[in-house]
């Protein structure tokens, strides 16, 4: 089974940027689209956006114009440009594939983003 690991989080200000990165162990083509999620505080897990092999992108209205989602299919990467952060932005971030994808994979250990107001 292909493995992520999540890593590119860290403490930001407000206002501030972080690249996420997703590395997986195999092949990402099977897994489209591929998305990034997040986990805030005490919330269910959502999915903040996805990318399918061709390129077309879909974010959740929050991070619209702020996120940028990129995957890499030769290298097995998939990113995510996080822009003028905000304090809600604040979670752990996960890396799967996304509904419509006829294969998952199991969830990594997540990248923990904390924006500071």
């Amino acid at each position: 089974q292909v493995q992520v690991v999540e890593s590119g989080g860290g403490l930001v200000q407000a206002g501030g940027s972080l690249r996420l990165s997703c590395a997986a162990s195999g092949s990402i083509l099977s897994f489209n689209p591929m998305g990034w999620y997040r986990q805030a505080p005490g919330k269910q897990r959502e999915l903040v956006a996805r990318v399918t092999n061709g390129g077309t992108t879909n974010y959740v209205e929050s991070v619209k114009g702020r996120f940028t989602i990129s995957r890499d299919n030769i290298k097995n990467m998939l990113y995510l440009q996080m822009n003028s952060l905000k304090p809600e932005d604040t979670g752990v971030y996960y890396c799967n594939a996304a509904p419509g994808s006829l294969r998952y994979t199991s969830w990594g250990q997540g990248t923990q983003v904390t924006v500071s107001s």
